[in-house]
């Protein structure tokens, strides 16, 4: 291996980094899985994203350093890293380890990614593109929901999401896609207000009807393939309902719950904090049965007035997890699980399905944080 330079910090931009640059490409060899890779990268351009685009099937989760899953080594040469104090940085061992999605060639440069790829590799290769928002409307106190309008149609799997780029506020971050159609020219998203966070309070304090966006995808491989002989089993905090609702939304139209059925678990804090209850309603009865919906409260249940407007619906109270739990009763035989939400959620989804035996090939989860 020859010496290995630096990697630079970058100060954040007060704008968000450009799509397109004219500026010559970066010349970037990877060495992944013993096979040795030769591709370009644009300018500023994120080294996972240029390894995707061209095809090439890297580890990651979030996309958008958090997670620590596309940690790579830097052989030689010199990158620019884009954001010094991203959460996934705490998984790097030494000054030689990277966050792929967070570091840019500044020059002819090798990478070396030792880690295994985790599952098979959707079909779609990602790319880059622009989009307008529109339709942004409030779900519930802390939840924005919006739609975003394509330059050019998408094909992506029921389960994935994109990573966006708003207007002001730098850095992509990841969003499950809602909606299900194949060649897509508009893309639907839900995500909730975070206060300490940059982009949502932007997001929840000002009008983002018109927003020119930039979107890199599709990305995830939580992804549902019609045709499997499989029930499923979801289990969804928050807004991690937004991926369920397009693998439902494609398993009804693929006629996957005329021989299946399916278990779905949403965990909200209150009444109040409930959201897309009437689209999950409609899709139950139309499944006649055969997908069964749970919205488990954790702080508050739900009076009879507000139980009675959602004939379709169960409603429970408890941890989400601890009630897919007490509804399943140890039966997971022929079950693929979906895991969407929170980082505790999640973790404690994936904990109650390994002790009950669930092998771990069977879950599908992308862990956004």
């Amino acid at each position: 291996m020859g010496a290995t330079a630096p990697i630079r910090s970058a100060a954040a931009p007060a704008s968000p980094e450009p799509l397109l640059n004219t500026a010559p490409d970066m010349p970037v060899t990877l060495t992944f899985r013993e096979q040795e890779h030769a591709l370009s990268s644009e300018p500023g351009e994120r080294l996972l994203y240029a390894c995707l685009r061209h095809g090439i099937d890297l580890p990651y989760e979030c996309a958008t350093g958090t997670c620590g899953s596309c940690k790579a080594d830097l052989v030689s040469g010199e990158v620019e890293d884009l954001w010094a104090d991203a959460p996934g940085r705490k998984y790097l061992r030494g000054a030689r380890e990277l966050l792929l999605c967070q570091s840019a060639a500044r020059g002819d440069c090798r990478i070396e990614v030792r880690s295994r790829n985790p599952s098979p590799a959707p079909r779609a290769t990602p790319a880059f593109g622009r989009g307008t928002v529109s339709d942004a409307r409030t779900l519930a106190p802390d939840v924005l929901a919006f739609s975003v309008d394509l330059d050019r149609p998408l094909d992506f799997e029921a389960g994935q999401f994109v990573c966006l780029q708003f207007p002001h506020v730098s850095g992509y971050r990841s969003y499950s896609i809602v909606n299900f159609e194949s060649r897509c020219r508009r893309l639907d998203f839900v995500v909730r207000r975070k206060a300490d966070g940059r982009l949502t309070p932007w997001l929840f304090a000002n009008s983002i009807e018109g927003s020119q966006v930039e979107w890199f995808g599709p990305l995830g491989r939580a992804t549902f393939q019609p045709g499997a002989p499989r029930d499923l089993l979801c289990i969804a905090g928050g807004t991690g309902i937004a991926g369920m609702l397009s693998i439902l939304r494609c398993a009804t139209a693929s006629g996957h719950f005329a021989q299946r059925k399916a278990s779905v678990f949403f965990g909200v804090r209150t009444p109040r904090d409930a959201f897309y209850l009437q689209e999950l309603d409609a899709l139950a009865a139309s499944a006649q049965g055969a997908l069964a919906v749970t919205v488990a409260f954790s702080d508050e249940g739900p009076d009879a007035d507000f139980a009675a407007g959602y004939p379709h619906l169960r409603f429970s109270t408890g941890l989400v997890h601890a009630v897919a739990q007490s509804s399943m009763k140890g039966d997971y035989r022929g079950v693929v699980a979906y895991l969407a939400g929170p980082k505790p959620a999640v973790d404690a989804s994936m904990r109650m399905l390994l002790a009950a035996r669930v092998a771990v090939q069977d879950m599908r989860f992308d862990r956004f944080s």
